[in-house]
């Protein structure tokens, strides 16, 4: 029986996967997603894992990814979010299929909260998913990784510009070449809408 950010005691919903030597094990509780809203990462191909997990910091291998937060289940609102990673400290993997069906987001090495000034660190990156596969890591021409705020949060910038910025609502979103990640823009536009987010954390 394990204990879901939601609150919810349950047996979990795992799945497990063994690509290439490496063993993933997603769990997520069963009371949050109902068939008709299953994972993100359940609708892509193994391959996927595969290519992002190699991707992933040391720290964060041999963990299970516990999916903390979605919108289809928790709504969207940037709020909800906070409080459902308050006090936690493990890094958290954020995943987003827009309205064009694009597939993208961040890893962050400290979970999303409210900030005067951004904070993180290089394990910080960003990434897409879907229609092609690519990670954009640290320069270090800066150290803009994550900034979050009461109506918004930010994750790279530089001149302006952010490589991932998303409303209150979690709703309307932007991305943005930046100084931090020296990325393209993640969605077919620079503008876009969000469909789903999930925001998966390691235990």
């Amino acid at each position: 029986i394990d204990q879901y950010p939601c609150g919810m005691l349950s047996s979990p919903c795992r799945v497990e996967a063994a690509l290439g030597g490496l063993y993933i094990l997603l769990s997520f509780c069963p009371f949050c997603l109902s068939l008709t809203h299953p994972p993100l990462f359940l609708l892509l191909h193994p391959s996927i894992f595969l290519q992002l997990s190699v991707e992933l910091p040391p720290r964060t291998v041999g963990h299970t990814w516990q999916l903390a937060y979605s919108t289809s289940r928790h709504g969207s609102s940037l709020k909800s979010l906070y409080r459902r990673l308050k006090g936690s400290d493990s890094p958290i993997l954020m995943v987003i299929k827009d309205s064009l069906n694009q597939v993208f987001g961040s890893f962050l090495s400290h979970p999303l909260r409210p900030s005067e000034t951004f904070y993180g660190t290089g394990e910080t990156f960003l990434f897409m998913l879907l229609p092609r596969f690519k990670c954009f890591k640290w320069t270090g021409e800066n150290s803009f990784f994550i900034k979050g705020d009461l109506d918004s949060f930010a994750i790279g910038g530089g001149s302006g510009h952010f490589g991932l910025w998303l409303d209150e609502m979690l709703y309307l979103g932007r991305s943005s070449p930046c100084y931090t990640f020296n990325n393209c823009c993640l969605s077919e536009r620079d503008d876009f809408h969000v469909m789903e987010l999930e925001v998966w954390t390691f235990w």
